[in-house]
């Protein structure tokens, strides 16, 4: 294995990790201060997902004209630029959109080019450990983004210019330690599907996915005014979300490394079930603190599991082209999830004071009816 292609990959996706936990609460709260409606502060939380879908769109024919070097260099600069704006554009909505769109777009070619990449890496004894590791670099800058916020406060401009810092750093390691080889080098592969036809070749992969996005989203958005509603303190309902990402960030490794010693597909369904199981348990939970804490960190666990276990089956099932258009579907359903988890959730909590639980367990229920009927038709296939 190049480990030290794999420490700047680690490292590059540890900054977009940052970016995006720094930027969403950031844009939030001064858009707050300054008088936006809670539909406008929505839609501009939306905009970097939508920006994700649009890199996924784009990404195979990025790979054709530009070597993978050279698009981790453009997506920094993009990325970079479009966090700097932030100090700019709040006085313009529309500006700002942009700012915010153009970051989603650089943050999800990184992503999905970094996934593929990570996954080549690999070996089959050890991708588990490998892919969960990325995805655990993720998840903890992601997580280290709203401490700097809370820390530094919404109206400092530090918090841009240390998120700025970091993107100037990773263009600099990219730049002097990422090889010119890559992705580029199998564009003349055709593809045995495209982004759509990759919901046909692996659905239980989609639809963890899916499911992981969606998670993500209501936690970091809808949890807490869940939570909130049901007596507990408002600082005391922001934490619970933190303690979910938590167990997400802390149990993905022994998971990953797990993975590598037992079978994946009943690894991954039986994370999907554990999830389903905790979620219908919630409206029960949400009464008894002492039982609710270790609840709400498993379920983070579990629920990442669910995401980066797809990314590890999918790296085990496709290789060069079709790898990065899997890769590819993954962004793309990650912006999708991110889009319908607060819209879903938020109308179901109109309805009743459980609308959360019941989101997810019914998200997580989706999940694990699709990878069952997976599993069952991978049996049959191999009896």
């Amino acid at each position: 294995m190049n480990k030290p292609l794999l420490a700047v990959l680690l490292f590059a996706v540890s900054i977009v990790g940052l970016s995006l936990g720094a930027t969403l609460p950031l844009v939030a709260l001064r858009l707050l201060e300054n008088g936006a409606s809670a539909l406008q502060i929505g839609i501009l939380s939306a905009v970097p997902a939508a920006g994700m879908i649009l890199a996924a769109t784009l990404v195979d024919r990025l790979c054709q004209r530009f070597s993978r070097r050279h698009l981790y260099l453009l997506c920094f600069v993009l990325c970079t630029a479009s966090t700097v704006a932030i100090e700019f554009t709040v006085g313009s909505l529309w500006q700002l959109a942009l700012a915010r769109l153009a970051l989603g777009v650089g943050m999800g070619v990184a992503i999905i080019l970094g996934e593929a990449w990570v996954n080549q890496l690999c070996g089959e004894n050890n991708r588990g450990t490998i892919v969960a590791l990325y995805a655990t670099s993720f998840t903890a800058f992601q997580l280290l983004g709203p401490t700097l916020v809370a820390i530094l406060g919404a109206q400092t401009p530090w918090v841009v210019a240390l998120v700025s810092g970091g993107h100037l750093i990773a263009l600099a390691i990219v730049a002097l330690a990422m090889p010119e080889e890559g992705i580029h080098e199998h564009v003349e592969e055709p593809r045995s599907f495209s982004l759509a036809g990759f919901l046909r070749v692996a659905p239980a992969l989609c639809m963890g996915v899916l499911f992981f996005s969606f998670f993500d989203s209501v936690v970091l958005s809808l949890f807490p005014v869940y939570a909130s509603s049901h007596g507990y303190a408002v600082g005391i309902a922001a934490f619970m979300a933190t303690v979910i990402l938590l167990g997400d960030m802390i149990c993905q490794l022994p998971l990953g490394w797990l993975s590598d010693r037992i079978d994946r597909p009943c690894l991954h369904l039986g994370c999907g079930v554990a999830a389903t199981l905790i979620g219908l348990a919630l409206p029960w939970l949400i009464g008894q603190p002492t039982l609710l804490w270790p609840a709400l960190m498993l379920l983070g666990a579990v629920a990442g599991g669910v995401y980066t276990l797809a990314l590890v089956l999918i790296g085990q099932r496709f290789r060069g082209r079709d790898l990065v258009t899997a890769n590819a579907a993954a962004g793309m359903l990650w912006g999708v999830g991110s889009l319908l988890g607060p819209l879903l959730s938020g109308s179901l909590m109109d309805l009743g004071p459980q609308g959360v639980p019941v989101a997810l367990s019914l998200a997580a229920g989706l999940f694990v009816a699709t990878a069952s009927a997976s599993l069952r038709r991978s049996v049959v296939r191999h009896v």
